[in-house]
């Protein structure tokens, strides 16, 4: 009697840890989707990026493509991702105005080509190219 007493006691301590004191759950909930998110950049190249509501957006759709905007050029490209989140960005094209800012918006094309891999933060999509983090976006918050 005593050590079936002991034995579920264990087992619904070990539950409760399992399932009510971690907070994967929470946030999972927290975590957004790749696809219909729109995503803007706050981080390049680990230094700070301060972006107009427009600027420096990536909305990737669920046929494969990508539309967005660098510093005052609207951008297009095409992507493919695994459940392992691999993500592989390719025929990034723009407009060609020139912008203020044509050098970091040069840097975020090129980084973007070079992305191999994400992963998600809550609202945030980390971007790495072979295992370095080379930006973070952030979702952004439906008007």
């Amino acid at each position: 009697m005593r050590r079936t007493l002991l034995f579920f006691t264990t087992l619904l301590i070990g539950l409760v840890m399992v399932t009510g004191c971690c907070d994967c759950r929470k946030r999972a909930k927290l975590v957004k989707p790749l696809v219909g998110t729109e995503w803007q950049l706050v981080q390049l190249m680990a230094r700070d990026v301060v972006a107009a509501d427009e600027q420096y957006t990536l909305l990737f759709h669920d046929n494969g493509t990508i539309t967005g905007m660098g510093d005052c050029n609207r951008l297009s490209a095409l992507y493919t991702v695994t459940e392992s989140r691999s993500l592989k960005i390719s025929n990034l094209g723009s407009t060609r105005r020139f912008c203020p800012n044509h050098e970091q918006e040069n840097a975020y094309y090129d980084m973007l080509e070079r992305v191999t891999h994400y992963e998600m933060d809550a609202d945030n999509m980390l971007l790495l190219s072979n295992g370095t983090l080379v930006a973070i976006m952030r979702a952004v918050e439906a008007k």
